[in-house]
């Protein structure tokens, strides 16, 4: 619409002044209508399902393991319940695309499943179980050692000061 306005309007204004001054209203004006622009890099064409935009260039198999809460196991049981070939994503047909999304729809997937782990969680914080503890503390909490590795939870490594090494 935009890019319509921008264009400019000598044709159709020289139709008009030519309708005028002839004085027969029977030609009609039209107004160019340009195409939309084609920009090469911004091609954004995925399919959505379950709430997400699942990558068309690859199979849908791997395409379904985007979605929070489908894994490898959970694409390939919805591939068999729908007796669907493995193919890839951009060539499947409206069709199959509505029954993928109705069939993706029966489980428990992105925001409802982070909702219901986050008030799992929140729960054993306040009834102060062990797991609840270890939580709050940012520790693991099945039973992993924790003196060299658990990074990840711990976060870096902070040195203490004043603590010094001992002499040899």
């Amino acid at each position: 619409m935009a890019q319509t306005l921008a264009m400019p309007l000598a044709p159709s204004l020289s139709v008009m002044c030519n309708a005028f001054n002839n004085f027969s209203l029977s030609n009609t004006l039209s107004l160019p209508l340009s195409n939309q622009p084609k920009y090469r890099s911004l091609s954004i064409q995925c399919a959505r399902v379950g709430g997400v935009e699942i990558p068309n260039n690859k199979r849908v198999e791997y395409s379904l393991q985007y979605i929070h809460g489908i894994g490898r196991t959970r694409a390939r049981q919805i591939l068999v319940d729908l007796n669907m070939n493995n193919k890839i994503t951009k060539e499947l047909s409206e069709e199959e695309l509505i029954i993928l999304r109705d069939e993706v729809s029966k489980y428990m997937i992105e925001g409802d499943l982070r909702r219901f782990n986050a008030l799992a969680i929140r729960r054993l914080k306040e009834i102060q179980c062990y797991r609840g503890v270890r939580h709050i503390q940012g520790l693991p909490c099945r039973g992993q050692r924790t003196k060299n590795n658990c990074r990840t939870l711990k976060g870096k490594r902070v040195s203490i000061p004043g603590k010094k090494k001992a002499p040899r």
